[in-house]
């Protein structure tokens, strides 16, 4: 009896050491952003310039995943983006924010000797901290939340080292910014789509 349960536990441990692996994983890329409101706001403040409809941001990210079966992981992110406007218009009008976007992941894994693929989403808090510069400086903040479908790509350079590319879209909607004083231009608000691309390297363990 005691040799069963013995075998038992063996068999469980060993059976959580092939899926317990962790995911590091870091990079960098460029988002392409939709945000009707902010782009009549911008239009507003720059009407000699045009506003495209979709702005690009950088952004850098960070994320944690932990395989709980040899199918699924879960996961952390955190995400930096920022923005920047600068327009003649006026005098020299800037406009700028940052971004930071939290996250809790979920992925479901094909993988294979040298690749791992993963898909899945997750959601999370978003701040934004905004300066806006019309001859002095003024701060706004908002806090919300968003949503976020991804597909991930990783390809071995080493036994543990991998490049990684992904695609992401993402709903956000950290509404509309505001201080001490008052809420940003009019209730105009940050709440956005976009599709991200991003690049960057892996290491399993």
């Amino acid at each position: 009896m005691k040799k069963i349960i013995f075998l038992l536990l063996l068999s469980l441990l060993l059976s959580k050491n092939i899926f317990a692996q962790i995911d590091v994983v870091t990079g960098m890329g460029i988002s392409f952003v939709y945000n009707p409101s902010l782009n009549d706001y911008l239009d507003l403040r720059s009407p000699a310039e045009e506003v495209k409809p979709f702005s690009t941001t950088a952004e850098f990210y960070g994320e944690v995943d932990y395989s709980i079966s040899e199918k699924y992981q879960i996961g952390i992110e955190y995400v930096y983006t920022l923005f920047d406007f600068n327009s003649a218009y006026a005098g020299n009008y800037t406009f700028s924010y940052t971004h930071q976007k939290p996250s809790l992941l979920a992925y479901y894994v094909i993988s294979g000797k040298g690749y791992k693929f993963k898909f899945g989403g997750g959601a999370g808090i978003r701040i934004i901290n905004l300066t806006e510069n019309f001859s002095v400086d003024e701060n706004f903040s908002a806090v919300g939340f968003g949503l976020l479908l991804r597909a991930q790509g990783h390809t071995a350079l080493s036994d543990n080292f991998y490049a990684n590319i992904g695609g992401t879209m993402r709903t956000d909607f950290p509404g509309t910014p505001s201080n001490s004083n008052h809420n940003f231009y009019d209730d105009t608000n940050l709440n956005s789509f976009s599709v991200s691309v991003n690049l960057g390297i892996s290491y399993f363990f």
